[in-house]
């Protein structure tokens, strides 16, 4: 494991395109499968691994902070489009209520991210090629008001409302989901929406 720069990875990341990640996992000892019960996060750890890194959020030596993350994509009439939702961060009830966005763990964690597009082929993972490497700074983007009206409407809501009236009909990009499997899970994590991913990758317009 090593500290490196978010740019460093971003490069190490980008020579990694076209790379069946299945192959990679197999290489690096990485478990997709076991008693039939699916690793969802193997495509992940494969990244991580590949070049050389522990997690992640991951602190340069430099102090350099930076998150790692990774969605499956699927081609639709030749185009490739985002699977799914992308998780961000956890939502804590306490902490949201006690942060404006600007202090908050979710604008800590897309200050500085690297956001990666996988294929998904089919429920076997039989192969997926790595498509995508985009690095994302939500300071230099134009997303910051809209991100952060997001959260103040979470924030407002669990005071107003209760931490149980989040829905993820809430929110333009991100929206506060069940986090956990099952209808019963009480848990919530703020993500980011498919259509904000594919903005992120140029797939999709503004």
């Amino acid at each position: 494991m090593k500290n490196i720069t978010r740019f460093e990875a971003t490069q190490l990341l980008q020579k990694l395109i076209g790379q069946d990640l299945r192959k990679l996992a197999d290489k690096n000892n990485i478990t997709v499968f076991k008693n039939e019960k699916f690793n969802k996060g193997w495509a992940g750890l494969t990244l991580e691994k590949a070049i050389g890194i522990g997690n992640n959020c991951i602190q340069a030596s430099n102090g350099d902070y930076w998150e790692l993350k990774l969605v499956p994509l699927l081609k639709k009439n030749g185009v490739w489009k985002v699977k799914e939702t992308m998780a961000i961060t956890m939502i804590n009830a306490d902490d949201v209520l006690a942060k404006p966005f600007e202090k908050s763990h979710l604008f800590d964690k897309m200050k500085k991210m690297i956001i990666c597009g996988r294929e998904r082929v089919d429920n076997q993972e039989s192969s997926s090629q790595l498509l995508y490497v985009n690095s994302f700074d939500l300071l230099s983007t134009n997303f910051w008001q809209q991100i952060k009206e997001d959260y103040e409407l979470v924030r407002h809501t669990i005071k107003t409302e209760g931490f149980n009236a989040l829905t993820g009909s809430m929110g333009k990009y991100i929206q506060p989901r069940t986090k956990g499997s099952g209808h019963g899970s009480t848990t919530r994590a703020f993500y980011a929406r498919v259509a904000f991913v594919e903005i992120i990758f140029g797939i999709k317009e503004i």
